[in-house]
């Protein structure tokens, strides 16, 4: 079977999200490993990334997902600039690990091609439809325009996720998380937290949300964009992306430790 694999790479895995601008080289190029790996059998790639400390720190500061404020113009637009300057850096790190591997990729800002912010933001998708011996296109949570009095918002990688797996015929959906096996039943590391191996509409989760730092619905959204394309592609995880060989188990084994998620 042709797989066709949409793979998120949390911004608290690939970055420390407490330190502006900390990028994770190590847990990058472990996930690159297993994209290689993807790759050789025969694996079509569309990776997303998310910001970690390369975008929601500044967002934080500046209110950025809240959009144009008139007492703020000036310093919030300086602040959209810095932060999609910053994405591209991280974007480039990212792309560099795997073109050092051998992984050819494409660049897909979204400050380039979609607009507006949500599951039903505006932008092509098709070009993300690749072979498996094509580049592998790669794009990230991002600062956008709108078409509104906002002028700018976020637009998540959560939300590009959904879209993505949706219309581009994914058989996998594939989140890694930075801090835990999957979803839990309460926080990472709080007592009685037990990893939640299937998880359907009715299931219920004390999830823990940093809303000091993160900006864009953290494991929040994360579920509820997962519950919305398991009504589409069967195969959607929530993984530990600190042990990314469960995505080669999953792919090649149907079974793997993680959250797996039911469209109901």
């Amino acid at each position: 079977m042709a797989f066709r694999v949409v793979i998120k790479l949390g911004g608290g895995l690939i970055t420390d999200k407490s330190s502006m601008k900390k990028f994770n080289r190590k847990a990058v190029d472990e996930v690159v490993d297993s994209l290689c790996s993807a790759s050789d059998l025969g694996a079509s790639i569309v990776l997303v990334h998310g910001a970690g400390s390369y975008g929601h720190l500044l967002a934080k500061e500046y209110e950025i997902a809240s959009g144009l404020k008139l007492d703020k113009e000036e310093e919030q637009w300086l602040a959209v600039e810095e932060i999609r300057s910053d994405m591209r850096e991280l974007n480039a790190l990212i792309i560099g690990r795997m073109n050092e591997r051998g992984l050819e990729c494409s660049f897909h800002p979204p400050s380039d091609w979609a607009t507006g912010t949500g599951a039903d933001f505006s932008g092509d998708v098709s070009h993300f439809e690749r072979g498996a011996d094509e580049p592998i296109p790669v794009t990230f949570g991002d600062v956008v325009d709108t078409d509104d009095e906002t002028k700018f918002g976020i637009l998540s990688g959560d939300d590009l996720m959904m879209r993505l797996s949706t219309e581009c015929d994914a058989t996998h959906c594939i989140f890694l998380i930075g801090d835990s096996d999957g979803v839990l039943t309460g926080p990472p590391g709080e007592d009685g937290s037990v990893l939640i191996t299937q998880l359907g509409p009715e299931t219920t989760v004390n999830g823990k949300h940093n809303s000091e730092i993160d900006v864009t619905g953290g494991i929040g959204l994360k579920i509820e964009r997962s519950l919305e394309i398991a009504k589409v592609v069967q195969e959607v995880w929530i993984l530990d992306g600190r042990k990314p060989g469960r995505v080669i188990d999953l792919l090649t084994s149907g079974k793997t430790i993680g959250t797996k998620i039911l469209g109901g």
